[in-house]
């Protein structure tokens, strides 16, 4: 993936928007303010089966503003923050080309979702696919939670990975389609790094089962070994001192006591 994303950068780089989330970050503003003037303005955005006779859908719904806590001004500005924060990680660690054909990947990937389900869709994969790359590449970003709570962003991905993971049991054959296809985007770019993720936390699995079957051996094999000293035949249970002994009366080994050890 890297290789086919350098060649195409090479011939198709000069075309990349750069700042990209700015814009659209500066679209959902626009947006909400809108959206108190106009409420019914959110539907001419979503992403529906109307996109073909109204084409403008096929972009207009990366614009929708989140609607957490009921579409309270201070979430919204938060979540504007926190978009704008992700995506700007992301282009300075990627570059702005690189991220454009993530972001359309999951353009795509929503478009295919709201075809194969009917329903209609606003940029809510998409930008969880951010937040999932995001956290991918910065596992240990601290922020504070609630403002009060400091916890690193990779234990709020598991959290909505948990929560995802339950809307595919429990939700229907299309909503589980619908979240893989809409997804798709993170699959292509980390599925790679996800295998040998699961590969090396097998291998660790199968390391720590040998050292410890290993341990189980030699605690069992010094339990039930008796040494003694081949010529008296005092054992360490009896307080013998046994050393082992490869001199050339001995070879290539003899277990004696201390005592014959030094003087046999």
């Amino acid at each position: 993936m890297q290789r086919l994303l350098a060649r195409l950068e090479r011939k198709l780089g000069r075309f990349a928007i750069e700042r990209l989330t700015l814009y659209i970050v500066g679209g959902m503003g626009i947006a909400f303010v809108l959206s108190y003037l106009r409420p019914d303005i959110i539907d001419l955005l979503v992403l529906d089966g109307r996109a073909l006779k109204q084409p403008w859908r096929f972009v207009s719904f990366l614009f929708i503003p989140p609607d957490f806590f009921g579409g309270n001004i201070f979430w919204t500005l938060f979540s504007l923050y926190w978009t704008w924060l992700i995506g700007t990680n992301l282009e300075n660690e990627w570059g702005a080309f690189k991220l454009n054909v993530y972001y359309l990947l999951g353009i795509i990937g929503t478009t295919i979702a709201a075809w194969l389900t009917g329903h209609s869709e606003g940029n809510f994969w998409v930008n969880t696919s951010l937040f999932f790359a995001f956290a991918t590449i910065f596992p240990n970003y601290e922020i504070l939670l609630f403002f009060i709570l400091p916890i690193r962003i990779k234990w709020l991905a598991l959290l909505a990975l948990g929560g995802i993971g339950l809307m595919m049991v429990i939700g229907s054959m299309g909503t589980r389609i619908a979240i893989i296809v809409a997804l798709g985007n993170y699959l292509v770019f980390f599925g790679g790094w996800l295998i040998g993720l699961a590969r090396g936390q097998k291998l660790q699995m199968q390391q720590a089962a040998r050292r410890a079957s290993f341990r189980s051996e030699a605690q069992s094999v010094t339990k039930t070994e008796k040494r003694k000293c081949a010529i008296c035949g005092k054992t360490q249970e009896e307080g013998a001192d046994i050393r082992v002994c490869s001199c050339e009366k001995c070879a290539p080994r003899r277990e004696l006591c201390l005592e014959h050890a030094r003087n046999h």
